[in-house]
């Protein structure tokens, strides 16, 4: 599985916490400048996942819009290993990632 990660301008132990979930690729923006609203979601992601407390506001909203409308699931976390892992577990059984996945 692949996800986009949107925020956090490191990552720290983010990616051991990815693995352990079965996400064990993805793509890092940081969210942090203007440029990066004109972006476009990638096809090959199953997941996005934000990271809302290290990100300019707009970002946010508008990743989560380009997402709805991919129809690509989206997460919302704190940058911490914690609480992404707990969202994770939260929306484990939805399948959604997994059937945009196979």
């Amino acid at each position: 599985m692949k996800a986009l990660l949107v925020g956090a301008d490191r990552l720290g132990n983010i990616p051991d916490t990815l693995q352990s979930f079965g996400i064990k690729d993805f793509i890092h923006w940081d969210g942090r400048k203007k440029g990066m609203r004109k972006l476009e979601i990638p096809g090959e992601v199953d997941m996005v996942i934000v990271f809302y407390d290290f990100i300019e506001h707009n970002i946010t909203e508008i990743v989560k819009e380009k997402a709805k409308q991919s129809q690509i699931p989206c997460v919302f976390s704190r940058r911490a290993c914690s609480d992404l892992a707990k969202r994770l577990n939260n929306c484990k059984n939805c399948n959604l990632c997994t059937a945009k996945a196979n």
